[in-house]
């Protein structure tokens, strides 16, 4: 392999952010995905890279108060995923609430759904989930438009209360809102009602 690609690929991997996951894809302005697989097994062997899945790698990243790595962010590691098998995902039940701060409950399974096929994928001590949906409930949407759907469907209607609101309200930013207004419009009344909320507007009548 040309010593120049390895270098590319490296000084890429080594100036990006601690915990950072990488799938050979990301470096196809580089080289061809062989040469660059090549390069991140490199990686690998020097420490610079840990592999967590086929295809698969994390740039550790080190806790000096564990003084330990501390474990691939599963969320990161299911976005990788859906780049390499070029699938629309969106956190879905108890994954959504956690990650829109909505529940602090500690869940087992990562759960998305996915326009791709169901498949569940392991390591160490966590594990991701990925249910198949149809196109119509995915396609054309934004990540953050099918988070808080799939989050607000995961409450239910008699558990969105007007804390709910605030939070979601507070954790999106004015483009977000912006695009959920209009990508939202088709979902169920009262979830899209709510949105409107969320977003700084009245219910529909």
């Amino acid at each position: 392999m040309a010593k120049g690609y390895m270098q590319e690929v490296r000084e890429r991997v080594l100036t990006a952010e601690d915990g950072s996951i990488f799938i050979a894809s990301d470096f196809a302005d580089i080289a061809d995905s062989n040469t660059v697989r090549s390069a991140l097994y490199r990686l690998v062997q020097n420490g610079s890279l840990r592999r967590i899945l086929n295809g698969i790698f994390e740039k550790p990243k080190f806790s000096r108060l564990l003084n330990e790595c501390v474990a691939a962010d599963p969320d990161a590691v299911a976005k990788a995923l859906a780049r390499s098998y070029h699938w629309t995902i969106a956190p879905c039940g108890n994954t959504a609430l956690n990650l829109l701060g909505l529940s602090t409950q500690v869940t087992a399974v990562w759960s998305y759904i996915s326009d791709g096929p169901y498949k569940t994928y392991s390591w160490n001590n966590t594990k991701l989930e990925f249910k198949h949906r149809t196109n119509k409930e995915i396609t054309g949407l934004s990540y953050t438009t099918i988070l808080v759907i799939q989050a607000l469907k995961t409450l239910g209607r008699e558990n969105v209360t007007s804390k709910t609101v605030r939070i979601l309200r507070s954790r999106l930013s004015e483009e977000d809102k912006a695009a959920m207004l209009i990508e939202a419009a088709e979902s169920t009344d009262w979830v899209y009602d709510t949105i409107r909320q969320i977003c700084g507007g009245a219910k529909r009548q």
